[in-house]
């Protein structure tokens, strides 16, 4: 007998809490001011069911629900949710396979940060302010090619990124500029994977202006770019206060 595509009933808790999460996420990207009309999605991941709650597409932030996340599976099945999933849902997916240990993805066409990637431009990492969030460049990825961008176009987008990563840690760059398309961000949830992406847009501004300053800039020495994002990430990490 063929089984029938499952289909969770509203209200389940779990489900509930996770998509506030994701709205939340969502508007604090509208609020920073890095998304226009209804350009950008924000997903997050629940780590015990694998289910992914993604902003729905073409919805107004203005008008946006947390009921109205929609929620799929890893296949893209949407599972609850009576709205379409964002168009970039392949893309958020790829990465949450390629990607272990993140629980949220962020992308928006945030001025600055878009403009590297037009420009096709890995941004260096000229200062501390970068290297407390970023542990060296933001890679760039390829150009897609004309074959992958007439295929299944978000997927090919989401091995675009995953290639740019082959020899990077993405725990320690949770950010990537698309070629001629933008950023995207993630992190251990979707309020993180937020935080990343105006962290990033800040970030890409500085350099844009170190630049213009002086075209020939460094990128700053690797033993001051790791005391700051180690200070910040990891087993040793001390910045803030402490739990205890």
């Amino acid at each position: 007998m063929e089984r029938r595509p499952l289909r969770l009933r509203k209200g389940l808790p779990m489900l509930d809490k996770l998509k506030q999460q994701v709205y939340d996420a969502n508007m604090a990207l509208e609020r920073a001011g890095l998304v226009l009309l209804t350009w950008g999605n924000v997903s997050g991941r629940d780590p015990d069911s694998g289910l992914v709650a993604i902003k729905p597409s073409g919805v107004e932030y203005e008008q946006m629900t947390p009921a109205q996340m929609v929620v799929v599976d890893m296949e893209g099945k949407v599972v609850e949710g009576e709205l379409k999933p964002s168009s970039d849902t392949p893309t958020h997916l790829e990465l949450y396979r390629s990607f272990p240990g993140i629980g949220g993805v962020a992308h928006s066409h945030s001025t600055v940060a878009t403009a590297w990637a037009q420009a096709g431009r890995s941004l260096p990492c000229y200062g501390t302010t970068h290297a407390d969030q970023f542990r060296g460049p933001v890679p760039v990825t390829e150009e897609m090619s004309p074959e992958a961008v007439g295929g299944d176009y978000e997927l090919e987008t989401g091995k675009a990124i995953v290639r740019a990563f082959e020899d990077l840690d993405p725990a320690e760059i949770p950010a990537v500029l698309v070629a001629g398309h933008g950023p995207f961000t993630w992190g251990k949830t979707a309020a993180a994977a937020t935080e990343n992406s105006i962290v990033l847009e800040h970030v890409a501004l500085i350099g844009l202006l170190t630049e213009g300053l002086s075209p020939e800039a460094q990128s700053i020495a690797a033993f001051l770019r790791d005391k700051h994002f180690f200070r910040k990430h990891g087993d040793g990490a001390y910045y803030g206060q402490s739990d205890s």
